[in-house]
């Protein structure tokens, strides 16, 4: 058995590619799942079922959140807590592409410690562990040191650009896309982009691993607000995500229009 929680996760979220894998090319089956919540594939499924046996073997007082589980309860009680996300970027995943991943996290009272992110097909792990860094394949990260948000590679999606979202319409910002939010909050803390931003309601299984890999290579993660992000929540949907190099992040939130009361 793994001695710490990051090797457990590094070796399920490797395991999670093999079995992955499989199922590309087309292979899986997919269906949509009920109230518009977007795909779902046999290989989603097949992952999840893995790192639940797996993961809750190596660690059976830990609670269990995945996008691909019925909620239990039972985590809100737990110290630690599993946050996964079997594939983050199932679409991506049902053409073909190279970006989906495995989102994998734990937390502690609400606090990442833990966390990996693999891009199977392109062999990539995003690994972190809190007070100890980031890395990829065993790269030290670090954040984007950019001072100035005007120009800023930022990635999201084309509804986040909106006027509406903006306090004084939206800023001069090199605009790029990548399909998994995990990989996105990855490739900040690589310093290969400068922030990114989504502003809807984003789920934890999301998020979670993302977050601490990019403030352990020391990018600023928060909500759209600029809140600090704490997870294992009953309802475990957040206000948005935005995670940038910390000289430009303050600069991005304040850049953002004011929430309209629900």
């Amino acid at each position: 058995m793994p001695e710490t929680d990051l090797q457990l996760l590094e070796e399920a979220a490797r395991a999670a590619g093999k079995i992955a894998m499989r199922y590309t090319g087309g292979a899986a089956q997919s269906w949509d799942k009920p109230d518009g919540a977007g795909p779902v594939t046999e290989a989603d499924l097949a992952v999840n079922a893995m790192l639940k046996s797996d993961l809750r073997a190596a660690r059976a007082d830990y609670g269990w959140l995945s996008e691909e589980c019925e909620d239990d309860e039972e985590r809100m009680h737990a110290e630690r807590v599993f946050i996964v996300d079997p594939i983050d970027g199932t679409r991506s995943f049902m053409k073909g592409d190279d970006t989906w991943a495995h989102a994998l996290a734990i937390a502690e009272r609400g606090e990442v410690i833990a966390a990996a992110v693999y891009l199977p097909v392109l062999d990539r792990m995003y690994l972190a562990a809190k007070g100890q860094g980031a890395t990829l394949n065993g790269e030290r990260l670090t954040a984007s040191a950019r001072r100035d948000l005007p120009g800023a590679r930022v990635l999201a999606a084309k509804p986040s650009y909106d006027g509406s979202n903006w306090r004084d319409g939206v800023p001069d910002l090199s605009r790029h896309y990548r399909p998994s939010l995990a990989f996105r909050m990855s490739l900040v803390a690589q310093g290969r982009f400068d922030a990114m931003l989504t502003l809807r309601g984003s789920w934890e299984w999301d998020i979670a691993a993302g977050d601490l890999i990019g403030r352990e290579a020391g990018a600023r993660t928060s909500d759209r607000t600029g809140t600090p992000l704490l997870f294992n929540n009953a309802r475990p949907l957040l206000n948005g995500v935005v995670s940038a190099g910390p000289n430009i992040h303050s600069a991005l939130v304040d850049a953002l229009a004011p929430q309209l009361p629900e």
